[in-house]
């Protein structure tokens, strides 16, 4: 195979082959991410840079492959989000309430990838505790996204919680990315930003030892540059973990086996629920134009009804801040993380402040309202309520699926919008999850692929949804959208001029 010619080029695919191919080292490939990296200062991409880290293991990696000994990702460059733990390396859930925080102890997700053969680069920015859709809420300020739309200088978001993920693998800073989606979080970003989201079944990857925002909804997946490196990721991110009682025991498909298959049989719904008010018409352009591919292509279309959509973004933004609500209690200035230096009066003087201190704007707003819809009184008006309405929603794709393997939708509301532009306004911003929060609530596995652009030239996504555990049909529906798109703009380096 020839090299690409710069090898921060390559996809992990790609990069798979040249190293245990021995026609490039791990080495020489992480020092040329760890490059990329350092010089790509302005995205703020990444909060923590482990490049010494980097060169020991991609070392180690060489050591094997030598040895003949390497693994299914040996030496392979990766970036990992600020919310999964990572031993004797800074975890700050983009929060300042971490800022000091190192952990004893790695994440489940992040060990399998190291047992694998993987190396990590460094560790991403992130929306603090994964609350936001534009990754404007990290302490360590917003990350820019790669992409500008055409004669404009304006920066973009690159979505959210996981953008700095997203940026990592738009700009070509790394192989691959891990990323957090409890309503949207890997999907989002991946379709503002043109690249792959994967948000798994719940319960196909451990949460152990990945900062809680919703327990119920949060789920790891893989960010990528194109779809067979979502499947080779995922293969390696999932297992069941004794650690999390709610990871499932089932045997972790090969998903990179069945991704050229093909769709031509397969069933494909178009729920009508999803054309809403106000979306700009390239958005319906695109859905429509995905259909079509994939009619071309051999699937059956059909129209299928989710009847219970419109109360998936109330429902979520109850179910979502309570959860958070409980987790964040332990964030309290005494065990771990910020105390404040102010002067106390007592126990409960200590707790306010550092946690006044520590923690945000939007997660305080959402402590606030998750410990109001659980409190006395309000619990069984919102909490209660809500989580009907989130059964009613699961049954609705149960529904769906008498017709249907798959479900087809746009994945955002509209393209990558300025910084500052909707940052005043949080329903504006919870609306950019419009598209995505029904899967985290029914616990579904959800694909974001790169399909098209805007006007102005700035990518749009569409969305695969699929039954539980089903990734594999998933991904075989996204690649085959993969093929049709044929997406190939790429951000203008402007950050490393």
């Amino acid at each position: 195979m020839s090299l690409p010619s710069k090898l921060t080029d390559f996809t992990l695919a790609e990069a798979r082959n040249a190293v245990s191919g021995k026609k490039v080292s791990s080495i020489e490939l992480t020092k040329a991410f760890s490059k990329a990296v350092a010089d790509a200062k302005p995205l703020n991409a990444f909060v923590t840079e482990t490049p010494e880290k980097a060169l020991e293991m991609a070392a180690a990696s060489d050591a094997r492959i030598a040895k003949g000994e390497a693994r299914p990702l040996e030496g392979l460059p990766l970036a990992i989000k600020d919310l999964f733990c990572t031993k004797g390396v800074k975890t700050t859930a983009g929060s300042n309430i971490l800022n000091n925080f190192i952990p004893p102890y790695e994440s489940t997700v992040t060990q399998n990838l190291w047992d694998a053969g993987a190396v990590m680069l460094g560790k991403t920015n992130m929306d603090e505790f994964a609350m936001g859709s534009s990754n404007e809420t990290s302490f360590y300020k917003p990350v820019l996204s790669p992409w500008r739309a055409k004669n404009s200088n304006a920066a973009l978001v690159p979505g959210g919680s996981s953008g700095g993920s997203a940026s990592a693998v738009a700009a070509n800073l790394c192989l691959g990315a891990t990323g957090t989606d409890t309503g949207g979080s890997i999907r989002q970003p991946a379709a503002v930003t043109g690249t792959v989201g994967l948000k798994p079944t719940y319960g196909r990857c451990s949460r152990w030892g990945t900062v809680a925002f919703a327990s119920s909804l949060d789920q790891a997946g893989p960010m990528t540059r194109t779809v067979r490196d979502a499947a080779i990721l995922l293969r390696h991110m999932a297992s069941v973990d004794p650690k999390d009682s709610t990871s499932v025991d089932m045997p972790v498909p090969d998903y990179e086996a069945t991704l050229e298959n093909g769709v031509k049989g397969l069933r494909v719904g178009i729920p009508k629920e999803y054309r809403i008010d106000g979306a700009p018409p390239e958005i319906d352009a695109l859905w429509q134009k995905g259909a079509d591919w994939l009619k071309a292509l051999g699937a059956e279309i059909v129209e299928v009804s989710l009847p219970h959509t419109k109360y998936a973004l109330p429902a979520y933004y109850i179910v979502a801040p309570a959860e958070a609500s409980s987790n964040l209690a332990r964030y309290d200035g005494v065990r771990y993380g910020h105390r404040t230096k102010e002067a106390i009066r007592d126990i409960t003087d200590l707790y306010e402040k550092s946690r006044a201190e520590g923690f945000g704007a939007e997660v305080r707003r959402r402590i606030l309202i998750g410990t109001y819809v659980l409190s006395a009184g309000y619990y069984d008006a919102y909490y209660s309520r809500a989580q009907k309405i989130r059964t009613l929603i699961l049954r609705d794709f149960e529904q769906a699926w008498e017709k249907c393997d798959v479900l087809l939708t746009p994945a955002t509301p509209g393209p990558a919008f300025a910084i500052g532009e909707k940052s005043n306004d949080p329903i504006s911003m919870y609306l950019n999850d419009v598209f995505t929060v029904t899967v985290n609530l029914a616990g579904l596995p959800g694909l974001a692929v790169p399909a098209g652009l805007t006007a102005d030239g700035l990518p749009l996504g569409l969305q695969i949804i699929g039954k539980a555990f089903d990734e594999a049909t998933v991904l075989r529906a996204g690649r085959s959208i993969e093929i049709a798109a044929n997406f190939t703009a790429k951000p203008q380096h402007w950050w490393a001029a």
